[in-house]
Formats: structure tokens, C-alpha cells, sequence
């Protein structure tokens, strides 16, 4: 469904990305794992057409559906983007209009793709935010950013990036603002939408523990290359690169048991 091409992304000439190449079939998850500044965050924003000013990709290809994304047009990137491949962030709650309240944001992002009333858009906000598990829909919608926690911000976030069924799912440090049981609760919530819609997740995390949980591939990432990549399987067993063995051995461990 999705498969990167022997990438290279530079900002003014200097190779962020380096030849990067991966595929991802549909249901399936990729876990982009490695220490900041890997690059992880710079090969899915180059996925959904988002790199910061000045970057761009210089060479390789990306195909989604079999059709090439650099050559989307400004219209077809707005048709594409948050119905067939949605983006969620490390703090949804920043990506909200502070001073809007949820419901008037939510139902702007429907009516943005979908030509329905004001009524049947802020119903089906509702119903997706009942189904990421938040309590009183109507009271969330009514809420500003503020006035919410970081878990149900980030909830309202995957709500919104999952409201079109979209086949592909980027997710850049979903839970590294959360605490641990939050964290969970949203790997466990993502999990479920992915199985429900039928989505493919790409996700960036430091935290290779979940990216063990929910992974079916793994890439590991360092200095914008990837020096490892394999099934959950495969990184989590004997004899891997050394950089992935580092990693393993800096997941915490309890009562001298490690989680990965």
C-alpha cells in the first residue's frame, strides 16, 4: 500500500534523510524507532507532504496505492490528506485552535471534506469522540483546548484523524507527553481502530517498548540511515546490529525484567 523508495530528503543541500526504503502492506504497523534527531519525524512528514521550509526530497520516490506523491498537485494533496492518509502529532492539543472551542474546530475538519449540514457533522464528531472513549461527547465538543488533559487532547486528535476511515495513519510521538497508564490506553485505542477501519499505521516513538506491543515491522533509525530493520520478531531476537542491542539494553527494567 505504501512503499518508500530509496528516499533522500535535504533542507538547502545537506541529506537529512538517506536513502530510505521501506513498505507497508494495509493493516499493518511500522514503528520508526531511534534517538532524536534520526530523521524519524522528517520521513512521514515527507510522506503527507508536510516537510518544514526548505526541505524536499531529492531522490527516490514515494508510492501509495501504486501512484507516485510527489507528483500530487496542491488540490490533489487537499483531497488526499485527512480522508485517505491522516497525521496525528505528539501534542494534539497544540494543532487546536486555542481560543475555539473542539466542537466548532471538529465540525469545520468534516464539512472541510464531506458536504453535510452543521447538525450531522457535529453528530459524527460526537460519535468519533465516543468512540476513542471520551465521556459526554457533547461536553468535550463544548470545551476549549485548555480546558481538556493532555490524554483526552490527544484523544480528540486521533478522533479527528480517524474520522474518515483513512487507509493510512501517520503518527508522529503519539504518547511521549502522556504518563504511562494514558499511554497504553491510546496504543490499546489506535490498535483497535486500526483492526476496526482496516488502517495501516506508520509510528515514530522513542519508546521501543511500544513499539515491541504494536508493531509488525520495526525500522530503526540513527543520523537519518537505517542501520536495522526487521519483524518485531526479528529486532526483539539474538544478534542484531549493535545500535538496536543498545537500545534494547536502555528499556527500563523491573525486578531485573525487561518488557521487550
Amino acid at each position: 500500500m505504501l512503499e518508500i523508495k530509496n528516499m533522500t530528503v535535504s533542507y538547502q543541500g545537506c541529506p537529512i534523510v538517506k536513502n530510505f526504503t521501506m513498505s507497508l502492506k494495509e493493516r499493518e504497523i511500522v514503528s520508526l524507532v531511534g534517538e532524536s534527531g534520526a530523521g524519524k519525524s522528517t520521513v512521514i512528514r515527507a510522506v503527507m507532504g508536510l516537510l518544514a521550509e526548505g526541505g524536499r526530497i531529492t531522490a527516490g520516490d514515494i508510492l501509495f496505492e501504486g501512484k507516485s506523491l510527489l507528483k500530487n498537485t496542491p488540490d490533489q494533496w487537499r483531497r488526499l490528506r485527512g480522508t485517505h492518509i491522516s497525521m496525528i502529532f505528539q501534542d494534539s492539543g497544540a494543532m487546536l485552535h486555542p481560543i475555539r472551542k473542539i466542537g466548532s474546530v471538529f465540525v469545520e475538519y468534516i464539512r472541510t471534506h464531506e458536504k453535510i449540514s452543521k447538525k450531522e457533522a457535529w453528530e459524527k464528531g460526537m460519535e468519533m469522540l465516543e468512540r476513542m472513549r471520551l465521556p459526554d461527547g457533547g461536553n468535550i465538543m463544548h470545551a476549549y483546548p485548555f480546558q481538556l488533559s493532555g490524554g483526552m487532547r490527544q484523544r480528540v486528535g486521533i478522533a479527528m484523524a480517524m474520522t474518515f476511515h483513512p487507509k493510512l495513519l501517520l503518527a508522529d510521538e503519539p504518547t511521549s507527553a502522556l504518563d504511562v497508564t494514558t499511554q497504553a490506553q491510546i496504543v490499546r485505542q489506535m490498535m483497535e481502530l486500526k483492526d476496526e477501519y482496516d488502517t495501516s499505521i506508520m509510528i515514530v516513538t522513542h519508546n521501543l517498548g511500544v513499539a515491541a506491543y504494536m508493531s509488525d515491522q520495526i525500522v530503526v533509525m540513527k543520523d537519518g540511515e537505517i542501520l536495522d530493520s526487521g519483524t518485531r520478531e526479528d529486532i526483539l531476537g539474538e544478534n542484531r546490529n549493535a545500535y538496536t542491542r543498545k537500545l534494547l539494553e536502555a528499556v527500563p527494567s523491573l525486578g531485573g525484567e525487561r518488557y521487550v
